[in-house]
């Protein structure tokens, strides 16, 4: 949501191709997609990464329905993302690198915000697209050992 760095979109976009997901991105954007240091951090896999642009929060929310479960990934979680069975279908969603998801969208999906345990208290938040590969990675090992015949169509992140 409303990424800032090209550099850690770049790399989530690798991410989303080596798990299977699709990257979504909500606008503002803090860059352009053609900037050379975006297409730098996704290497030479980003013309592959094809992301899925939102003018808004609420258009994206308007289609979740239609995309998976939400899960907002935030260090004000109250529960670590490893106590959730992910269903066939998530969106694993993730604020701005500077302030994270607003109070307001947090609040409205208070049951469905996930954290990442920090052993360090003075430490705000894990990089986002470190963030990015530690949740979908979750997610991926989780799908891949459940029998075959409860997996989702394949054997990778559908959406996040």
């Amino acid at each position: 949501m409303e990424p800032e760095i090209h550099f850690n979109t770049g790399n989530a976009g690798r991410t989303c191709l080596g798990v299977g997901a699709q990257l979504h991105l909500v606008e503002p954007l803090g860059f352009s997609l053609d900037d050379r240091h975006l297409r730098r951090g996704g290497l030479d896999y980003w013309v592959r990464v094809k992301p899925r642009v939102w003018p808004d929060w609420e258009t994206l929310v308007e289609a979740l329905p239609g995309l998976g479960e939400p899960y907002l990934i935030t260090p004000h979680a109250p529960r670590a993302y490893w106590h959730v069975d992910f269903p066939d279908r998530a969106v694993l969603i993730f604020g701005r690198e500077s302030v994270g998801l607003p109070d307001a969208l947090r609040a409205r999906f208070l049951d469905r915000q996930l954290g990442i345990p920090m052993r360090d208290p003075a430490l705000r938040s894990y990089n986002l697209s470190t963030s990015v590969g530690i949740v979908s990675s979750e997610v991926v090992r989780q799908w891949d050992s459940r029998d075959p015949a409860e997996r989702p169509g394949h054997d990778s992140l559908p959406g996040s």
